[in-house]
């Protein structure tokens, strides 16, 4: 385990941030293959659903579900920090919700979400995972506060994109809630 109080040399700081921002701009042109080259074996944890895309083929599905959300999806940063194993970085994430997302239908609205994503480094500089935190009730408001319910007509649309939401909050992934304590000790 990296000692959580020591930095890496800035040699080490400009290598994974170059890394992180290849990563950035690789998303927003859609070029999965140069993403997943970033990992030796793709992980993505999304924290506010609990759930945890591992491997090539998981991540690969998760990128091609996003972008037919959000076939616009891009980022915009706004500050970038180091620690002893990752490169935090907090961003706006937008896009246009033109596609189904989960069992969300398309709105035709667009979203502006500020998230947080760790990209987690191990001990000989492999990026291991990629964890992203962002407040999904904010991106659900965007979303569907483009769409007047108060017209009857859009009650199916509604009530899809509710149904759609429960449906995306289903059972945790165990690795996201069997973890060690903070300082290494069991849980």
């Amino acid at each position: 385990m990296t000692n959580r109080f020591a930095t890496p040399p800035v040699d080490v700081l400009r290598a994974r941030e170059k890394l992180v921002l290849d990563h950035f701009h690789d998303e927003v042109r859609q070029n999965w293959d140069d993403v997943l080259a970033t990992f030796p074996h793709p992980h993505y944890e999304i924290i506010p659903t609990l759930t945890v895309h591992d491997g090539d083929a998981e991540v690969r599905r998760y990128y091609h579900d996003t972008r037919v959300a959000f076939p616009d999806q891009d980022h915009e940063i706004i500050a970038l920090r180091h620690s002893a194993d990752a490169v935090i970085v907090e961003f706006w994430l937008r896009g246009t919700h033109l596609g189904p997302l989960g069992g969300i239908p398309a709105t035709g609205s667009r979203h502006r979400t500020r998230m947080t994503a760790y990209f987690v480094f191990d001990e000989d500089e492999n990026l291991v995972a990629e964890r992203i935190y962002f407040d999904t009730l904010s991106m659900l408001r965007q979303l569907v506060g483009g769409v007047n319910l108060r017209d009857p007509r859009n009650w199916p649309l509604g009530i899809r994109a509710l149904r759609g939401l429960l449906a995306m909050s289903s059972d945790p992934h165990r690795s996201l809630i069997d973890i060690p304590s903070w300082d290494g000790t069991a849980g």
